[in-house]
């Protein structure tokens, strides 16, 4: 392939690119984005293993081929609850390959690079390496956080920002170390920053708590792109530039949306200093949850005028999505106006609970977010809570020591009557207990969340049927 090709090609695949971005941005289209994204990479793809630049294809095979059959392994077998820690760990990979490039570069550098040339390639060098040490180590904490090995409370270590700051200094000032010496021992000062650089990974994230888990997710994403960009600097390709550059600059776009949405500071986010800081208040709440039946809340949900449906990390994990969406149906033909309440970081990922909802053919248009419905609670007769609990819990509007103090939540016990299908009342995922489970408006079905929705259609159905059939009856004798 000649090299004004693989410039058509390289345009193609960046075309292809931002329009995958632009298709994912909305749940209607995300599908086709998705296909535009596989299309740019098989196009990048092919038109990188074609380039003059590549001859030993029998190392790009061996490299290849079983990537492509892990990667589809891996995808086609992981259930939606892990597609956080997934999302987290090809992250992580991202990053390590900007780290392995980097060295790979500096071991064996362009003969042709000279004078001011080589400078600069010796900072992306550096530069990539650090930021993909922080990625790769940063992605498998926030997998460990999120998989429950490692701790999802806030481990805030003591003077940990003077701690990062002296991390960072010192990055700095191996990297003008790096610079001045010769090429051999400049092999040195880059190992050491790959140490401290993947320890900041370390303190960076385990400082912010479970509730802020999607925010770093975004972030680590935004890193990845960045590594990648730097990594396509180093290669002197430009369709790694442009895709890292996509990439890293959406994941600070979403990061930034998130923290807005959450009432978090974006510079806290950068330097992992937001979360579980200072909490003095009790992890426990005080008082008597009401129990209640699933006949009983049939009844409500028969009654009821107005219905909107809080989906959280319970529905996921319990994979109740399609049997959710049945109920929504038949309300609907009752006459019930349903609709769907969706907290910016409801489950572990942004988007989560949409791509569960579309998966299972939710209309579109009865998905809305929390700015579109909270103010809409007040005229809801029932909310149906469904595995969600940080989002909908009171305690950040009113308790100012709260971990989640400021955060914005789904109002949901400003509505007529709460339902919350929950196994207990034990804390969610920030480790917060919930006020909303003890208000007078709150009834809690205890047990399994898809067993008791599979029972709740199971109920609506037979009175739907009961209905039609008498309504038949009546028909008849007319």
């Amino acid at each position: 392939m000649s090299n004004n090709l693989l410039t058509v090609a390289y345009i193609a695949a960046s075309i292809l690119f931002i329009l995958s971005l632009g298709g994912l941005s909305n749940p209607e289209t995300a599908r086709r984005g998705n296909l535009y994204g596989i299309a740019g990479m098989v196009v990048a793809l092919g038109a990188t293993a074609l380039s003059p630049q590549v001859t030993g294809y029998g190392v790009l095979a061996v490299s290849v081929i079983p990537a492509i059959w892990i990667g589809g392994l891996i995808a086609t077998r992981a259930a939606m609850t892990s597609m956080p820690q997934l999302v987290g760990l090809l992250n992580g990979f991202g990053g390590l390959a900007a780290v392995l490039v980097g060295y790979a570069s500096y071991l064996n550098p362009d003969a042709s690079l000279v004078g001011i040339d080589f400078t600069i390639h010796k900072v992306e060098v550096f530069v990539g390496v650090f930021i993909g040490s922080i990625t790769f180590i940063g992605s498998l904490i926030a997998c460990g956080k999120l998989q429950g090995i490692v701790s999802s409370k806030a481990v805030l270590l003591p003077g940990r920002h003077l701690l990062n700051i002296g991390m960072l200094a010192a990055v700095i000032g191996l990297g003008y170390y790096y610079m001045t010496v010769g090429e051999a021992a400049g092999l040195l000062p880059l190992g050491i920053m790959t140490a401290i650089a993947s320890m900041l990974g370390i303190t960076l994230v385990i400082a912010i708590g479970g509730a802020d888990m999607p925010v770093v997710i975004s972030i680590l994403n935004s890193y990845s792109g960045w590594g990648a960009a730097a990594a396509g600097f180093m290669l002197n390709n430009d369709l790694l530039i442009i895709t890292g550059a996509l990439v890293g600059s959406s994941g600070l776009i979403l990061s930034y949306i998130m923290c807005q949405a959450m009432n978090r500071s974006f510079a806290n986010v950068l330097l992992g200093g937001f979360g579980n800081t200072n909490y003095q208040g009790s992890t426990t709440t005080e008082g008597e949850a009401t129990p209640v039946s699933v006949e009983e809340t049939v009844d409500l949900l028969k009654d009821a005028a107005s219905v909107v449906i809080v989906p959280g990390y319970g529905m996921a994990v319990a994979q109740a999505q399609h049997a959710v969406a049945e109920i929504t149906q038949l309300l609907r033909d009752r006459g019930t106006q349903v609709r769907f309440g969706i907290h910016p970081v409801a489950g572990r990922l942004p988007g989560h609970m949409n791509v569960l909802l579309a998966e299972a053919n939710v209309p579109y248009d009865i998905v809305l977010e929390m700015d579109e419905i909270n103010d809409d609670f007040p005229s809801t007769d029932v909310v149906l809570v469904i595995g969600a609990n940080d989002t909908v819990n009171p305690s950040a509007l009113e308790d100012p020591n709260s971990p989640m103090a400021g955060m914005p939540v789904l109002e949901v016990w400003k509505s007529q009557a709460v339902v919350v299908l929950k196994r207990s009342l034990s804390a969610g995922y920030a480790g917060v207990a919930n006020p909303l489970f003890y208000k007078e408006n709150t009834s809690m079905l205890f047990g399994d969340a898809r067993a008791n929705v599979t029972a709740i259609l199971s109920q609506l159905t037979q009175s739907s049927t009961a209905s039609k059939s008498q309504e038949a009856v009546l028909a008849t004798s007319r």
